[in-house]
């Protein structure tokens, strides 16, 4: 009797993209540092293939903390169930409280803080834009509900709302994460025509 072959001979199908992301992601969050190299080699990917994917380990640990960031905030809405400006305040103070409270950005901090500052607030990044696109979204649901109207243009406010939290959490002193959560709400809900 002749065996059945059940897959492919030779070399078995590379990682994908996906699982380099995921595994940073794990690294990530274990409070460990998000080495390229070795992802890579524990994919058996070449350090080129993960090039290609991320250019750089920045812009890795860029698209690990902006995915986190957008599943995140889903799933912080998700368990809200007002609607209108107290939602998005909650939904947002609830973001800040979890961010600082992250093990793997306080150890992001600890090591690298210049770099973990940069990644996190650069106009010109991958977490920032993707923060604010997030954050815009969740507004215009409300909007669409009929249940916000805001004072301003929703880019505008979505942009103020990220900008407000990097200044109120992170620090550019030796500690790295200021996490002045109280001042923020209060300064959010006034943003969303709420008191504190």
């Amino acid at each position: 009797m002749t065996p059945v072959l059940t897959g492919r001979p030779g070399r078995p199908a590379a990682a994908t993209r996906e699982a380099a992301l995921a595994l940073a992601t794990d690294r990530f969050l274990a409070g460990e540092r998000v080495d390229v190299r070795a992802i890579a080699a524990e994919l058996g990917l070449a350090r080129a293939t993960m090039h290609r994917w991320f250019g750089t380990r920045a812009a890795l640990l860029g698209e690990v903390l902006a995915a986190l960031g957008e599943e995140r905030l889903l799933v912080i809405r998700g368990r809200i169930s007002a609607t209108g400006a107290d939602a998005l305040l909650d939904c947002f103070d609830g973001f800040n409280r979890e961010l600082v409270a992250t093990a793997g950005l306080r150890a992001l901090f600890v090591q690298e803080q210049e770099r973990a500052l940069h990644i996190l607030t650069s106009s010109a990044g991958i977490v920032q834009p993707r923060m604010v696109a997030a954050i815009e979204r969740l507004i215009c649901a409300e909007v669409e509900d009929g249940a916000f109207t805001p004072a301003m243009a929703t880019g505008t406010l979505a942009y103020a709302i990220v900008r407000l939290a990097e200044s109120f959490l992170y620090n550019d002193a030796i500690i790295g994460i200021r996490g002045d959560t109280e001042r923020l709400r209060e300064v959010q809900a006034l943003l969303l025509g709420l008191t504190a």
